[in-house]
């Protein structure tokens, strides 16, 4: 029997975290999951994952199994000590799902896939996937149809790997990283046992106007140099519509106005912040090019003053 290197899987090091154990599983298993992942081989890695989890993820299978593992390399091979006990926990239909090498550590008493009575219920795997929303349907929420593929168990029990959609509905208020919880589809159970669940992290897509901070968001606003020094009221986008905005005289680049419970909706609601940048027309007529020549001769405005210039 082949040693299995779990902490090689998660790709950490021995003296890894339970924090840093249970990041690494949920970056691995949104990359393999098969229902998201286009690796050939991911079904077979995000077993190999859960495996790893299973032990490192559980603080006394873990000092059992550290209690040998640095005295063995991955692939190399491993028989466990006389009479060892890895401790129960994992029996019957727990050990169709791991390897051999797992089965005889942890199985019931200590004994491998060979000395089970029979497959005992057990709750499914849960799965971790990702969405990607419009920032807008954090505003509003919004029905997302997705597709999945994954096991499912058919009357008799038996499991295959099968394709299906699922409409899931985007609560108003999600944030980023957020994660949506679907019960019941993650891997079917096992022995009249109830499937595991799905979660989704929800991301937004990239925006070429707005920018996110938890709650709050931000957009670049364009304005005149007229609206900036004499002040005026404008129409301004919001993800929730257009609204009117005030722009006080003597405005500069960079100011920053805020929008109270204009963010995404919670408890309480974020805000929107609107920086202004001065947009300048172009000098590309005659009469322009007079307007920019006047303002230079009547203005006495030198922008570098305040740096000794």
């Amino acid at each position: 029997m082949e040693f299995k290197d779990y902490y090689q899987v998660l790709g950490l090091d021995k003296s890894a975290s339970e924090a840093e154990i249970k990041k690494s599983y949920r970056k691995l298993a949104r990359k393999y999951h098969p229902d998201v992942s286009k690796e050939a081989d991911a079904e077979l890695r995000m077993k190999d994952v859960n495996e790893a989890y299973a032990v490192l993820g559980d603080l006394e299978k873990r000092a059992a199994y550290d209690q040998f593992g640095s005295r063995y390399r991955d692939g190399q091979e491993f028989q466990p000590p006389p009479n060892w006990n890895g401790g129960s926990g994992f029996s019957g239909a727990d050990m169709g799902e791991y390897s051999d090498f797992f089965a005889n550590l942890f199985g019931q008493s200590g004994q491998g896939r060979g000395g089970r009575a029979g497959p005992r219920p057990r709750r499914g795997q849960d799965h971790h996937a990702k969405i990607v929303i419009d920032l807008r349907d954090a505003y509003e929420g919004a029905p997302r149809t997705i597709t999945l593929r994954g096991e499912r168990a058919d009357a008799q029990g038996r499991v295959s790997v099968q394709e299906h959609s699922l409409t899931v509905q985007i609560p108003k208020g999600v944030r980023e990283g957020q994660q949506i919880r679907l019960a019941g589809q993650g891997s079917p159970g096992s022995g009249g046992s109830a499937a595991g669940d799905l979660f989704l992290e929800v991301h937004f897509k990239p925006d070429p106007h707005y920018r996110v901070d938890d709650r709050d968001v931000y957009l670049t606003l364009p304005v005149t140099p007229w609206e900036a020094a004499l002040g005026a009221s404008i129409e301004a986008p919001t993800p929730s519509g257009k609204v009117q905005v005030k722009i006080p005289a003597n405005s500069q680049s960079g100011r920053k106005l805020r929008l109270k419970g204009r963010g995404i909706p919670g408890a309480p609601a974020g805000d929107l912040y609107l920086l202004l940048e001065i947009a300048l027309p172009p000098a590309d007529t005659d009469k322009a090019r007079q307007l920019y020549e006047m303002m230079a001769r009547e203005m006495a405005f030198n922008p570098r003053l305040a740096m000794g210039v």
